[in-house]
């Protein structure tokens, strides 16, 4: 190892001054840029990643923010819904206040059947499919406006209109009525 010292000092030694300087140039680029991609380009590339972490993190942070909006929004009107079915105490048989409801918006019901519904361990679902025949749709909106706006908690699902065939102007209407007591 010494002699291999020995001999490349020596051809330093007989190097003019312009060679050496363009030699050292060279070396002190070759050096730099060794130094360059093993020290520094990790830290760089670990530094973008961070970043880019830190970018995904933050839209993540924003999705769980609207969703936990979106929730707290969902949450209220639930507890309110609750609320109204704890509050309300009219007992009155659901099929006699649709009827009172139908007479209310000027017309009758054709047909109404009780079905059962699984149960529940806080509430009882009573749900009544309701069939109305040769109605207009202004009847139809203010029945379902006055289902919709009672002070018993109900639920409209599943609603079918069709228009009849002789007369387009009249509907034939069928739906389901929830009604929510609390146990």
């Amino acid at each position: 190892m010494r002699e291999l010292w020995n001999r490349l000092r020596a051809a330093w030694d007989d190097l003019s001054l312009r060679e050496r300087m363009l030699i050292s140039i060279a070396a002190s680029l070759i050096a730099a840029t060794v130094f360059y991609f093993v020290a520094l380009s990790p830290f760089v590339s670990a530094s973008s990643r961070g970043r880019e972490r830190v970018i995904a993190a933050e839209q993540q942070l924003e999705v769980i923010r609207r969703l936990r909006r979106e929730y707290e929004e969902i949450a209220g009107r639930l507890a309110g819904v609750e609320k109204s079915i704890r509050e309300n105490r009219d007992r009155q048989n659901v099929l006699t206040l649709l009827e009172s409801l139908a007479s209310k918006s000027s017309m009758r019901i054709d047909s109404m059947q009780e079905r059962t519904s699984p149960g529940h361990p806080l509430y009882n679902e009573t749900k009544v499919e309701v069939t109305l025949k040769s109605v207009s749709l202004t009847q139809t909106v203010s029945f379902l406006h006055s289902i919709e706006s009672a002070e018993r908690q109900f639920s409209v699902k599943g609603l079918r209109i069709k228009t009849q065939r002789d007369k387009s102007d009249l509907l034939d209407v069928s739906f389901t009525v929830s009604s929510f007591e609390a146990i």
